[in-house]
């Protein structure tokens, strides 16, 4: 069982490197299905946009803070 979260781990890394951010931190909350991802910790977003495919990305004085992405579980790999 450990082997393959491991393994699934492992096979975001080629694609979480290509984010041009230094730092990210991730929480899921499987009850809202709402995978919230930040930039910055602790992050103060002064703004906010919905875009149309049901992700929020925040942004403190112009910068991506961070995105929350709704209904998480339901994203198909691209």
């Amino acid at each position: 069982m450990a082997t393959i979260e491991v393994e699934k781990i492992l096979a975001l890394v080629p694609e979480s490197l290509k984010i041009p951010r230094d730092r990210m931190w991730m929480t899921y909350d499987k009850d809202a299905d709402i995978l919230y991802i930040n930039f910055k910790k602790p992050s103060h977003a002064d703004d906010s946009e919905l875009t149309e495919d049901d992700a929020i990305i925040r942004y403190e004085k112009g910068e991506v803070v961070g995105i929350t992405i709704l209904n998480a579980s339901k994203r198909k790999a691209g």
